[in-house]
């Protein structure tokens, strides 16, 4: 029986990564988040309540990251195999408006979750991180894993640290760390405050929808369902077991891109979710990146290394996309 400690459980992406776990493993899960930023209880709960089967499966508890681990909290915790570091600060526009507190928060937890994880001594330690860490893409060509990192805000260059942070501890203590990049994710229960849900909120009430770039230069991304991620992150730890660092080497842990199938501006995904929807688009443009420079125009990842070594997304975007918007159709509350 695997035992797999997981941050961030209360996370729109934690909470997708916990249901796939336990639907397609009997592995026990240790769930930990603050549940003071954008972690849910109701995430959890509302999984839960579907599935009671899985509860006995689940040891939940509340600790902000950002303070160590306590004896007891490690007594709790007891013994796990795997480790998903997933909690962060992650808004963008947050981390520029308050840079202090997003980078503070974010080298604080994953300082206290690695030397956790020094400790106990897990079979592999996952280290979520963002494609923003590269910065900027080409709109045609998506970094591969270990291009140079170039963060272009706040947030980006936090999760650039916990990176750094991580292979430091890879390979002065032997910490079995993978490094994991993805993009933007979307899925059932995220906020109505992002992207793709406030488009669906805003088509289904007939409003004019906010498209950010100019005519001829929209800003682009690739989308990734949540469970498509947690099923990308349990094939490595099922398939792909961490390299470790040997003394003398000059080598580096292993990395890999989680990449959606599809890029999308920013107005083709508004138009794909009013197709799906039925309904009209109304959009005007918006030319918000050239006065924010923390904000980039075209974000991607070369997902090359992941497919060679087996893994294919389970749902295609459109399949994914089609069942999200029609789950927060009939969970309206949701969407806010």
């Amino acid at each position: 029986m695997k035992r797999v400690l997981l941050t961030g459980i209360g996370g729109s992406i934690g909470c997708h990564t916990m249901a796939h776990i336990f639907h397609n493993t009997d592995w026990e899960i240790v769930g930990i988040d603050s549940f003071r930023h954008k972690g849910w209880t109701d995430r959890v709960q509302d999984i839960l309540k579907s599935h009671e089967d899985w509860r006995p499966r689940l040891t939940l508890l509340t600790h902000d990251l950002c303070a160590a681990f306590s004896p007891l909290l490690k007594r709790r915790i007891g013994r796990v195999d795997y480790i998903i570091s997933m909690a962060a600060l992650s808004d963008v526009e947050a981390s520029i408006q308050d840079p202090v507190l997003t980078i503070r928060n974010n080298v604080d937890l994953v300082l206290n979750t690695l030397e956790f994880a020094r400790e106990s001594k897990p079979e592999a330690f996952i280290q979520i991180s963002t494609d923003e860490v590269y910065g900027p893409a080409d709109r045609h060509r998506g970094h591969p894993e270990w291009s140079p990192i170039i963060p272009s805000n706040p947030y980006s260059s936090s999760k650039a640290c916990q990176e750094a942070i991580a292979i430091s501890y890879w390979r002065t203590y032997g910490v079995p760390v993978i490094i994991s990049n993805t993009m933007n994710n979307y899925g059932e229960m995220q906020q109505g405050s992002k992207y793709p849900a406030m488009l669906q909120s805003k088509i289904a009430k007939g409003e004019t929808v906010t498209v950010h770039g100019q005519a001829g230069n929209i800003g682009t991304r690739y989308y990734l369902h949540s469970r498509n991620h947690a099923d990308a992150l349990l094939y490595i730890l099922k398939n792909l077991p961490p390299r470790l660092h040997q003394a003398g080497d000059v080598d580096r842990p292993d990395r890999y891109n989680i990449v959606g199938d599809v890029q999308l501006d920013n107005l083709q995904l508004a138009q794909t979710i009013a197709g799906l929807m039925g309904k009209e688009l109304k959009y005007e443009l918006v030319d918000f990146h050239s006065t924010r420079p923390g904000h980039d125009m075209h974000y991607g990842l070369d997902g090359d290394k992941l497919n060679w070594l087996g893994w294919k997304p389970p749902l295609s975007f459109e399949e994914s996309l089609k069942k999200t918007i029609e789950w927060q159709a009939e969970h309206p509350e949701w969407l806010g």
